[in-house]
């Protein structure tokens, strides 16, 4: 998939004020500080579509970028460690699960995780959530320029072990790096399938 055009849509902290046209939405979240922006920045090959910021917790609503006029990448707040306030996170968590459980027009979600870290509870407490409430997901691997190609296979073990323990089958995975480009055409031929799959043409 070629992305011709990439544009900002809306930003808001209310689900029911989303996008009300049928477009479908592949919606990106992780951990405060997993690279988000600069993943959706690397996808969409615009430098600053999605605000970068060494500052973790930045994204703190949902924002709607209209792609090639057809499909909706949606930005939504990181979970975890932000330095926010108690109030402003609790508020994160529920239009984060409200988003997730009222957007009939979801097609899957892309949970991102830095490939350097062990596996972290939060993760996967979120990927089982998404597993519970029948929302397709696949796991997005950041920052693979960081790890020599054994360390990304060992981590990428570690988590089939861990998942495998509560899933029948590994959920579909990506190995991405922002710097590098790596993993961007497998992203978007795999929205294109989904795509293709709606009949968008």
């Amino acid at each position: 998939m070629q992305i011709k055009s990439a544009e900002f849509v809306m930003s808001n902290s209310d689900v029911a004020k989303c996008p009300k046209n049928r477009l479908p939405e592949y919606a990106f979240i992780g951990r405060s500080n997993v690279g988000k922006s600069s993943l959706i920045n690397m996808l969409t090959g615009r430098k600053s579509l999605a605000k970068t910021s060494g500052k973790p917790g930045k994204t703190q609503l949902i924002n709607h970028f209209l792609i090639n006029k057809n499909w909706f990448l949606v930005d939504l707040p990181g979970y975890g460690y932000a330095k926010v306030s108690k109030s402003a996170k609790k508020t994160f968590q529920k239009f984060i699960t409200q988003y997730f459980s009222l957007r009939e027009q979801l097609v899957s979600a892309f949970v991102l995780v830095d490939i350097r870290h062990d596996p972290q509870p939060i993760d996967l407490e979120f990927m089982q959530w998404l597993g519970e409430n029948n929302i397709p997901f696949s796991i997005v691997f950041t920052k693979a320029d960081k790890l020599k190609p054994k360390a990304i296979e060992n981590h990428i073990e570690d988590y089939k072990t861990i998942l495998l323990e509560t899933w029948e089958d590994m959920p579909n995975y990506f190995i991405t790096s922002s710097s590098k480009d790596i993993g961007k055409d497998a992203v978007l031929s795999y929205i294109d399938e989904l795509n293709g799959n709606l009949n968008l043409g």
